[in-house]
């Protein structure tokens, strides 16, 4: 245990998600360390992050402007959309070069253990969209755990009665596994052995 603001420090970085004890403490003695210019740029970036980045109006990814970069894209595929956990998901996908249509972002997984229910999660958006004749597939990108097995099998059923081609991506994931952590290979394998659920 350090003294005073070192402390502070350390314990506001270790509340980053990955960032363990350790590495706090290693990130905080690095700041202090540095010359005050890097720390203060840090700082000023994330001022500026927090006050800049919203949500997009259309899908939910970050973005600065009313609408992201990719819902605003007119060369994107219209017909098809990519429905995904968190934005992080977005950029992990994008990566693989596989699929150029539409995402929706859902702002998370049902999870009863968490109290996440199908109300806490941009589906009733995602409903609203599938209300465009335009679209004729829904991809299904959730993660491969229990929390995004349970959301995918919830979505299958809810789009099982529309005219809609409903797929989910194929295995090759691992279980237990994040998008956001797959290498591009077996992402992209996935998305191109995707399967249909309905």
């Amino acid at each position: 245990m350090y003294d005073g603001i070192v402390q502070d420090l350390i314990d506001e970085l270790g509340r980053l998600p990955g960032v363990g004890p350790k590495s706090a403490q290693r990130i905080a003695f690095h700041l202090i360390e540095s010359d005050s210019d890097v720390a203060m740029s840090l700082a000023n970036v994330i001022q500026e992050a927090k006050a800049k980045v919203r949500f997009c109006e259309v899908c939910g990814n970050v973005s600065e402007a009313e609408k992201c970069g990719i819902c605003s894209d007119p060369k994107r595929e219209q017909a098809s959309l990519c429905v995904v956990e968190d934005s992080k998901d977005i950029n992990a996908i994008e990566r693989t070069h596989e699929f150029r249509g539409l995402y929706h972002v859902l702002g998370g997984a049902i999870s009863p253990i968490a109290g996440i229910g199908p109300d806490q999660l941009r589906i009733k958006d995602l409903m609203k969209r599938l209300a465009d004749p335009e679209i004729k597939e829904v991809i299904i990108a959730t993660n491969p755990n229990l929390e995004g097995e349970a959301t995918a099998t919830y979505l299958a059923r809810l789009l099982g009665s529309m005219e809609i081609t409903v797929s989910k991506l194929a295995s090759g994931l691992p279980v237990g596994g994040d998008l956001e952590y797959a290498d591009d290979m077996t992402l992209g394998r996935a998305f191109e052995g995707r399967r249909r659920v309905n």
